[in-house]
């Protein structure tokens, strides 16, 4: 695992097509906003878990992340 630390608006980069851009920190909340292309899925992890749930891992080779 990668560890970073930004401050409020800086970003990070992912590849040539995402970046997170953070966007808001609050106490122990940070808001950040995801610039990606369309075809790229984003889901929080908890979201994530419950469609590789109920669709099955075969449609989902990554790994899924344990909360």
């Amino acid at each position: 695992m990668l560890v970073l630390s930004r401050n409020l608006g800086e970003a990070i980069s992912i590849g040539d097509d995402i970046v997170v851009h953070i966007l808001e920190v609050n106490g122990t909340h940070v808001k950040f906003g995801i610039d990606a292309p369309k075809d790229v899925k984003v889901h929080r992890a908890e979201v994530y878990q419950r469609i590789v749930k109920h669709q099955g891992p075969a449609t989902h080779p990554v790994p899924v992340p344990n909360l």
